[in-house]
């Protein structure tokens, strides 16, 4: 497996070093105050954006992780040391979730922003601290707080402008590698993509914008048929939805299937901006379709194998993509 777009982990963070009670000592200085040092932190475990990474396949193998803990104050006002954090790296377009409450925790969508999953405890006050006019010799330094202990969820969604809608085997990862560099498998069977593809279409006068090919939706979807859940997700942060379907097929009846589907698994997504892709054209005579299709958007007959009326395509989708700019 080379694609990964949910983990889930047990997370400790590194429990607060103790403070020291203390007292000066010296061959001169019989009655020296308090000097005992404070604990160190304990270390935190966050997530780290990284523009390089696409995967969260690396998470699926670090199920359980602690931090580690602060050190103890020292004599001499020294403080301990703090415990290293672990810093997970993990592609643009993550989210984290506490498991049990699907309380949202934050997302990373820049390069090198930093989000914690749990915070290392405080390190305790070395009793330095607790000198008082009628207490001076304070014989009390406070322990270390714990570090927080938290079951997340990771999930990616993927940053792309457009993405393509469609049933296994619609043409969807031909379309993308003929508007695209991206080479994802393409072969005459459904489910041939199995992983979300990024790919940069490029245009005149260096224009771009960045299109995924979503693993093919089936009816019911939304209840977990086929790969339903695990790639509708992706679907969310898409500015414009192209649906790819086959001429060969009933293609305003897919097109409502597709649509329901998106409905059910959530509403907001239909108030996106849509656009149908009719392929398979280099099959009919003279790329006329036998029946106008009955939907409620525009729509472009194409041919990703002869690219007839891809640069129409292109230039549809951009203009949808900077409509309301």
């Amino acid at each position: 497996m080379r694609f990964a777009d949910y983990a889930k982990l047990y997370l400790k963070a590194g429990d607060g070093g103790s403070g020291m009670a203390h007292f000066r000592r010296e061959k001169y200085v019989p009655r020296g105050g308090p000097d005992g040092g404070d604990g160190g932190d304990g270390g935190s475990i966050l997530l780290a954006g990284d523009s390089h990474m696409n995967t969260l396949l690396d998470l699926r193998y670090k199920k359980f992780l602690k931090a580690r803990k602060g050190q103890p104050g020292g004599s001499s006002q020294k403080t301990g040391k703090k415990g290293e954090d672990i810093v997970l790296r993990v592609p643009l377009g993550t989210v984290a979730y506490e498991s049990d409450t699907r309380r949202l925790i934050g997302e990373v969508v820049h390069h090198g922003e930093e989000l914690v999953l749990a915070r290392g405890g405080k390190g305790g006050l070395g009793n330095t601290h607790f000198k008082t006019a009628t207490n001076q010799t304070p014989h009390y330094a406070q322990p270390g707080e714990p570090g927080e202990e938290i079951v997340v969820e990771i999930e990616l969604k993927l940053i792309a402008e457009v993405g393509l809608v469609g049933f296994p085997n619609a043409g969807k990862s031909t379309l993308l590698s003929s508007l695209s560099a991206a080479r994802p498998k393409i072969a005459d069977y459904p489910f041939t993509t199995l992983e979300p593809n990024l790919g940069v279409v490029q245009m005149a006068d260096h224009r771009s914008f960045v299109m995924a090919d979503i693993p093919g939706i089936i009816e019911k979807a939304h209840e977990g048929k086929g790969l339903g859940l695990q790639f509708l997700r992706h679907i969310e942060r898409n500015k414009v939805l192209l649906f790819v379907i086959n001429g060969m097929s009933d293609v305003s009846e897919e097109y409502r299937i597709l649509c329901d589907e998106l409905r059910a698994y959530r509403k907001d997504l239909m108030d996106k901006p849509r656009l149908v892709a009719v392929t398979h054209m280099d099959l009919f005579p003279e790329y006329k379709l036998d029946e106008q299709p009955d939907i409620d958007v525009g729509y472009v007959p194409i041919s990703a194998v002869t690219g007839y009326r891809l640069d129409e395509l292109k230039e549809q989708i951009w203009r949808m993509l900077h409509k309301r700019e």
